[in-house]
């Protein structure tokens, strides 16, 4: 491993340890919790998107699927890359904040990283609005893993570049084809499937009294 990566490794390592109790517990908290964050925001989007386009709902619901499959392409990587976590092979570094996953368990890329990149950017295409809170939910998680000593920085830095990466050519490739099958789905007489699709935007009902208007009024 590089030595200029190993040494940012061990310096991490070193200020974890020089941070206050409370704040390492925070972070080894936070490399966990965000993911359950991530999922409620899921649901939040999709929920909020039943009542939009076919097209706002299709992204909404790409967004938690890009995620499985940057976690799936992370882990086949991992499998074929084989590099040892930085707890057991960088000597001199003080020890992890976490236990050191098991031996096979590998390092490269980050799947933690690669699935809040892929979160946080899959949310921020379906509700932009967000986009301020869940790119930096992403980073801090993926900081986290160097934090806790488990990983190398360019596991995480790697891992955010592809989560990234698949999130937006994912949606980008199926939101054509999942907003025809959304509206396909609002137009179909079966309850659950209408109360997944929702009903879409709210049309304006005529005042009444008032009948729609024909033509100008010729003075």
């Amino acid at each position: 491993m590089g030595t200029i990566d190993s040494d940012l490794y061990r310096d991490i390592l070193q200020f974890a340890h020089d941070t206050p109790s409370w704040f390492q517990h925070l972070m080894e908290v936070w490399t966990e919790l965000g993911l359950l964050l991530f999922a409620v925001l899921f649901v939040v989007a999709w929920w909020r998107a039943r009542r939009g386009d076919p097209r706002a709902l299709a992204v909404a619901v790409l967004a938690p699927l890009g995620t499985a499959v940057a976690y799936v392409i992370s882990e086949v990587a991992k499998s074929g890359i084989d590099e040892d976590r930085p707890c057991r092979a960088v000597s001199g570094a003080l020890a992890p904040l976490i236990d050191c996953p098991a031996y096979g368990d590998w390092s490269f890329p980050s799947n933690h990283s690669t699935i809040a990149a892929a979160a946080a950017v899959g949310l921020a295409l379906a509700w932009p609005k967000i986009g301020w809170l869940t790119v930096p939910m992403a980073i801090m998680m993926a900081f986290s893993r160097v934090f806790v000593g488990v990983h190398y920085p360019h596991d995480v830095a790697v891992g955010l570049l592809l989560g990234t990466f698949v999130a937006v050519l994912f949606s980008r490739l199926c939101a054509p084809a999942a907003a025809r099958l959304v509206g396909t789905m609002r137009g179909s007489r079966n309850g659950l499937v209408l109360w997944f699709a929702g009903p879409g935007p709210a049309t304006r009902a005529a005042r009444p009294g008032t009948a729609p208007r024909r033509g100008a009024h010729r003075r």
